[in-house]
């Protein structure tokens, strides 16, 4: 395989894919965390192919029992006790934001630098000099400087939440528990708990985005570590592999929305903009549903978990071997490496230590050697099929890779 030439979909199943050359791979990357699942689970091809094939029906704009078990089982993980369907995370995070402004009055969002939802436009936003929001570097054409639309926050850094919610216009929140997309950031301890009690203080929700740290576990970093959000998204790997997100609300909120569009003040069916045609379609939520029940059950997430564990001690074993000042982070089913040490505190730390020539010879390098991760930040998601064997040839593999680019630079 020969840089820059990507590689061809001919056919992929649990934890392998084959390229149209017929070269297997094996993927770590697993569609960045779409396919957490691993591709092509069973029992989700079984739900599909029954809702398409038996029941038909595949997009009514009706509900199906389908919906109503998927929704009961996202309370069950998540806490919220009320949900509405997308079919992606950035979706979920658009139609959410539009019902925090409407709750509490406000018309802006606070977001951390180099957060990952997505592609929406408020939160494509970095904290700029005196306090102010500037575009994150090539952000494409956003509609409004983003500082009418967005409160920019350093991450791990609770004075520069509060300084950004003291201005009085910021409806929610919105984070991830662990930054992600730009390395794994974990929090600090007392983090979380200080975001929910600014959020309190000055009047603002607290929305947390699990699209990718659901790898944290059953219920998600927000089960594992007892966050409280007042809305919740999700996306991507509750599906299998078919489009699909998710929000949920509290009850609060909830009723919230409801007393504004009984009074008038809002017309969620027309105008709203918290819906769409294929939202909640028969299919996504028959393959939401497989894959919730069958597949990403408690016991997938602890061998998943174990083998990650594996996965990063391997990974250190050869950081410590070579004396590469690199570092390792993990979330659950999920890990990622990146070019600093010690482990960047904040998402702009983690964007200085981008290197754009190393995650080129690092993907180059470890696909031309029949493995697979994300090109752009090295993040690697053990699924439900994936073997210690798995874990152990990636081991193999990232000394080799490591230890050949070392010796030369030494």
């Amino acid at each position: 395989m020969d840089g820059g030439f990507p590689l061809y979909l001919d056919r992929a199943r649990g934890n392998r894919i084959s390229c149209v050359d017929q070269r297997t791979y094996l993927d770590f990357a697993l569609g960045d965390t779409g396919a957490m699942a691993g591709h092509s689970p069973q029992p989700t091809l079984d739900a599909i192919q029954r809702r398409a094939a038996e029941l038909g029906g595949l997009t009514t704009m009706l509900p199906t029992e389908d919906a109503q078990w998927v929704g009961a089982e996202l309370s069950r993980r998540f806490g919220l006790p009320l949900w509405s369907f997308a079919l992606s995370a950035t979706d979920a995070n658009r139609w959410a934001i539009r019902l925090a402004r409407l709750v509490t009055g406000k018309p802006k969002i606070l977001v951390f630098a180099y957060c990952y939802h997505g592609s929406v436009d408020e939160t494509l936003a970095l904290p700029g000099p005196d306090g102010s929001t500037i575009a994150r570097p090539g952000n494409v054409a956003p509609p409004v400087p983003l500082d009418q639309t967005t409160r920019a926050a350093t991450w791990n850094d609770l004075a520069s939440v509060e300084a950004q919610l003291a201005h009085g216009d910021v409806a929610a929140i919105l984070t991830e528990p662990a930054l992600t997309n730009i390395g794994i950031v974990l929090p600090e301890p007392g983090f979380h708990e200080g975001l929910r009690e600014l959020a309190d203080r000055y009047g603002a929700l607290l929305m947390i985005d699990e699209t990718h740290t659901f790898s944290a576990g059953w219920g998600g970093a927000s089960t594992e570590w007892g966050l409280r959000p007042d809305i919740f998204v999700i996306g991507k790997s509750i599906g299998g592999g078919v489009p699909c997100g998710a929000y949920g609300l509290t009850a609060e909120v909830a009723a919230a929305v409801w007393a504004r569009t009984t009074s008038g003040e809002a017309d969620i069916v027309d105008v709203g903009g918290v819906g769409g045609t294929l939202a909640g379609n028969a299919l996504s939520t028959a393959a939401m549903r497989a894959t919730l029940d069958e597949v990403l059950t408690p016991e997938a997430f602890q061998r998943m978990t174990s083998l990650a564990e594996l996965f990063t001690a391997g990974v250190q074993a050869t950081l410590e071997e070579f004396e590469v000042p690199w570092t390792i982070s993990r979330l659950g089913a999920r890990a990622e490496y990146r070019f600093a040490n010690p482990a960047p505190r904040s998402g702009e730390e983690s964007a200085a230590a981008a290197d754009d020539d190393l995650d080129a010879y690092l993907h180059l390098a470890m696909s031309n050697r029949g493995i697979l991760i994300t090109p752009f930040h090295n993040m690697a998601l053990v699924c439900p099929q994936t073997v210690e064997a798995d874990v152990a040839r990636h081991t193999a593999v990232f000394r080799e890779v490591v230890g050949a680019l070392f010796t030369k630079i030494t």
